[in-house]
Formats: C-alpha cells, structure tokens, sequence
C-alpha cells in the first residue's frame, strides 16, 4: 500500500468518523474522533481471533509507517503555530507568571516525579527498566494537550484566566516536554545509562533557547514581509511556508521546532498584526489555519489510536499502565498545589480554579508520537502501553467531564 492510499484512507476515516459523532455521538470533535477510533482498533485487534490473515497485512502496514515521523517532524509544527496564531497575547500576558512556572519548572518537577514513581512501580511488578526509560515518560507524558478541552471550556463560560493558563500552559509546555525528552533521548542513544548533568544542560539550552530565538527572528521577518503588501493569498502562502521551511530548518539546526513554531505564531498573531494584514487578510489567514489545524487534529486522532494494533500486550504491562494512570494525576495535582502553596501571591487561583487547571491537563497525541521515537525493545513496550493507557483515559475521562467539573 503506498503512501497516497494509506492517507486517503485515514482522511476518509477521520471524515466518515466525524459525520457519525457529528450527526449522532455528538461529543466534542476530537474527543468523539478519538473514541470512533478507538473503538476501531479494538476491532482490528479483536481481528486477531477471527480473521488472523487480515490481521497481520494491517499490522504490517502501520508498522511499515514511521508513525512518530510523520507527527513530530511534519505535523507537530503546523499544529503548534495554528495554536499559537489563534491565542490572545493580552490574555496569556496576565497569567504570564503561573503559566512560567507550570510551563517549565511545572514540566521538570512532573518528569522527576513521575519518573521515580514509575520506577518504583516497574519494580512492584519485578518488571526491570533503567531509570533514563523513567526520565523519557516523565517526559513525555508531562506536557498538556488543551485540543479536546478548549471548545469545551469556552462553552461551560470559565474565566477568562483559567482558559488563559491552560492554552499558554501548554503551548509553552509542548516545547519544553520536546526539549526535555530529546536530550534525554540523545543521551540515551549515546551511552544508554549514564546521564551526565553537564550534557543534559547543554542539550537543553541549545534547544530551548535556540528554538525562541528562531521564532522571534522568523516572526519578525515574516510580520515585515506581510507589511510590504496587501494580497490575502500571497499571505496565506507566506505563513505556510514560513511554518514549513522554518521547523524544517528547526531539525536541521537541532534546534527545538516546537517552541519556535510557538512563538512565531504568537508573533505573527498578535504584534501589531493589523498593520501587517487587512482586515480581509486576517480573516482569511485565519480560518485558513483553523480548517488545517481541524483537519490535521483529525488525522492526527485516528493515526495514533491504530498505535493499539502494534502493542505486544502482557498483563503487567497492562496493570502498570494502570497505575500510570494516578502516578500522572498525582504529579498534575503537585505541580499545581505546590506552587500555590509556596506563591499564593503569584498563583492566585481559587481552590475551585485549581482543581479545574489539575483536571483540565489533557494529554494527547504528543504523548504518543514521542513514545514511538524511542528505540526497539521491551522498555518500549513498557512505556507505550503506559502512555496510551494514559491517553485513553485523559481524553475519554477528563475530557468528558470536564464541563461538569467547569460548570460546578
């Protein structure tokens, strides 16, 4: 099968799976994608029983696609700088200090936290698995995903400055969880033990601080190029191709994409943008952006929810993931209490508020996609039932009630 057929077939998917929640589920869009597929992959793996044949040709397929690839080299950055285009500066500016500290010191204490909690629970279930595997889920499974959530929050009336937090929380945590784990992974790929703090320091800060600075530069350029004329479609083009050839540059540079698709969307989106674009401009540029960003979450859903088909499935894996499961909630609870303990002045939400920022930190594909890259093996399988076990029940569960939560 080549890659035009498999793509067709995942938009046909996505486009029939959105007309059946559309027309009858009626979840809320990602949320109801998510469980079609869901539902789907169960059915290919049941598959296995009865029809073992087709079985293996589709699993042979999914495997013969770089899943990860695809998601964090070509789909991660339009999904980011479609987030970031669309997100108020003004609003993110006045919870700028909690969304600092949930973003990146946040994301560091839940890597550690659900690191050595993990690590403890490997070894409950005499399951043995090097603490850097443990680092690489703390990771991964640390940043917030607000897709399933935001249409729901918006529709339940929160507060202006919870939606806020959680929208800048995690555009900025995606970045910082990327960085995280891909100098976790090169130091993994290097020795495989031995984690050097040294090293680590200096992968993180080439990242993360390199990936601001290039979207700050690509920002700018692009806000100036978008001044020197009026032609909505020549704007629309320069935007696409200023995501595409900067995150490709990104990579080449080893440099993190994700935080520099970030903060050139919020450069672009909100810097005098109605001196760089008409009033026409913008609204096309717009819902140019939303429709990709719809789609490319479509996809992005039913691609990782195939990710079940490939799993060697064992029943300590299966209760560890499990488990995983409020080892996540733990750590999302204490990097939220603990700084509104330590800076009430700073983090000043109501006990209501923060329970409502706790349940509202969604994980979702990032997640998945980051787990895919890591190498063959049974820490793999490890972690990749974990992570899609936490997945399942954060978009299913959370995503489900969090409007009661919100209208409480």
């Amino acid at each position: 099968m080549n890659s035009y057929t498999i793509l067709a077939s995942i938009i046909g998917i996505s486009a029939t799976f959105a007309y059946i929640n559309q027309r009858y589920i009626k979840m809320p869009f990602v949320i109801g994608l998510f469980f079609l597929s869901t539902l789907l992959s169960l059915f290919i793996l049941s598959s296995k029983f009865w029809a073992y044949g087709y079985f293996t040709d589709i699993k042979s397929v999914i495997l013969s696609v770089d899943i990860s690839k695809y998601i964090l080299e070509y789909m991660l950055g339009y999904l980011l700088f479609a987030g970031s285009l669309h997100t108020e500066w003004k609003d993110i500016k006045k919870q700028i200090k909690p969304i600092s500290i949930f973003a990146f010191f946040g994301v560091i204490l839940s890597t550690l936290i659900i690191a050595t909690l993990f690590y403890g629970l490997a070894n409950i279930f005499n399951t043995q698995i090097d603490f850097i595997y443990c680092l690489l889920f703390g990771a991964l499974i640390s940043p917030t995903d607000p897709i399933a959530v935001l249409g729901i929050l918006v529709k339940a009336n929160v507060p202006k400055k919870i939606e806020a937090t959680i929208v800048g929380e995690s555009l900025f945590n995606d970045g910082v969880g990327v960085v995280i784990f891909i100098a976790l992974l090169d130091v993994l790929n290097g020795d495989g033990t031995h984690l050097e703090s040294s090293h680590f320091a200096l992968l993180f800060i080439q990242e993360s601080f390199g990936g601001i600075a290039f979207g700050l530069f690509a920002g700018f350029v692009l806000h100036k190029i978008l001044s020197s004329i009026d032609h909505y479609q020549t704007e629309t083009l320069l935007t696409l191709s200023f995501v595409m050839i900067g995150y490709a540059l990104c990579l080449k540079l080893h440099i993190s994409g994700a935080l520099a698709m970030v903060i050139m969307g919020l450069f672009v989106g909100n810097y005098k943008q109605e001196k760089a674009m008409s009033d026409i401009t913008i609204d096309y540029v717009d819902k140019f952006w939303e429709l990709l960003d719809v789609i490319l979450n479509a996809i992005l859903f039913v691609i990782i929810s195939f990710v079940i088909v490939v799993i060697d499935f064992k029943v300590s894996y299966l209760l560890i993931g499990i488990c995983s499961i409020f080892i996540v909630l733990l750590s999302r609870l204490m990097i939220v209490f603990l700084p509104k303990l330590i800076l009430p002045k700073i983090i000043d939400f109501t006990t209501k508020e923060t329970k409502l920022i706790i349940w509202g930190g969604l994980r979702g594909g990032l997640s998945l996609a980051l787990v895919l890259s890591l190498p063959h093996g049974e820490p793999k399988n490890i972690l990749l039932i974990a992570t899609y076990i936490c997945v399942v029940f954060s978009i299913l569960v959370q995503g489900l009630t969090i409007e009661k939560l919100a209208r409480r």
